[in-house]
């Protein structure tokens, strides 16, 4: 899981990755015989039992900057990505974020272009809210009408969800659920984990070689494995 690939000088919420650390933390991944995917073909590759060697990777809030500088390290490693955008802030910027620097956000045409490239655009919902603090008729427009838009906007199916903050809970997985999603991912879901709550792993500008060794292993250790994906 990451989010922003820029500056990380201002970066309270430790969300930023430096192209650079970005770079190293893929070449990690390659010399392990393992490569970047978007999160619909790791799904797909896993449904037809071929996911080994496969990592899928995600990249939460659809910033700016993510055209700029994290798709040109994704191809040099060989790697794609599934991008979750917030339909409903696009051209915006991260103010829901009370600390740290204003951040811009992909616009309909960056979206549109990231698409272009082949990466997996999913929703992360309208307006980046707490959707289990959500009313009934704001959790729906949350997960359907923003489906239906960034569908409309790329002309391709948008089969993924990502819960803003991680927030999961039965409510909200059962929403995602009814829009038509085929999964979604959360950050650490526990009991709820499966298809439309997979846990993920956040990267960090501190994750160097022998803390991604560490955090892989606990990951393996500590989630039990994802039922319903085949």
């Amino acid at each position: 899981m990451y989010h922003s690939v820029g500056d990380c000088s201002d970066d309270p919420y430790r969300i930023t990755v430096t192209p650079a650390r970005l770079d190293r933390q893929l070449r990690w991944l390659r010399r392990r015989g393992l490569r970047g995917v978007s999160m619909a073909e790791l799904l797909a590759a896993r449904a037809r039992g071929a996911e080994p060697g496969l990592v899928g990777l995600t990249f939460d809030d659809g910033y700016a900057d993510f055209l700029a500088h994290a798709l040109p390290v994704l191809r040099r490693w060989g790697c794609n990505a599934t991008l979750f955008v917030l339909a409903g802030r696009l051209g915006g910027d991260n103010d829901w974020d009370p600390l740290g620097p204003r951040k811009p956000l992909l616009s309909a045409d960056g979206v549109r272009r990231a698409a272009d490239e082949g990466v997996e655009i999913g929703s992360h919902g309208l307006a980046h809210v707490d959707l289990t603090a959500a009313d009934a008729g704001t959790l729906r427009a949350e997960a359907a009408d923003s489906r239906a838009l960034l569908a409309e906007l790329t002309g391709r199916p948008v089969d993924g969800f990502c819960y803003p903050y991680g927030s999961v809970d039965r409510r909200t997985v059962a929403a995602v659920r009814n829009a038509g999603y085929g999964y979604a991912c959360a950050i650490d879901p526990g009991p709820l984990s499966g298809v439309h709550a997979l846990p993920r792993i956040h990267l960090g500008q501190r994750d160097t070689a022998p803390r991604l060794f560490l955090k892989r292993r606990l990951h393996r250790l500590r989630r039990r494995p994802v039922q319903g994906l085949g």
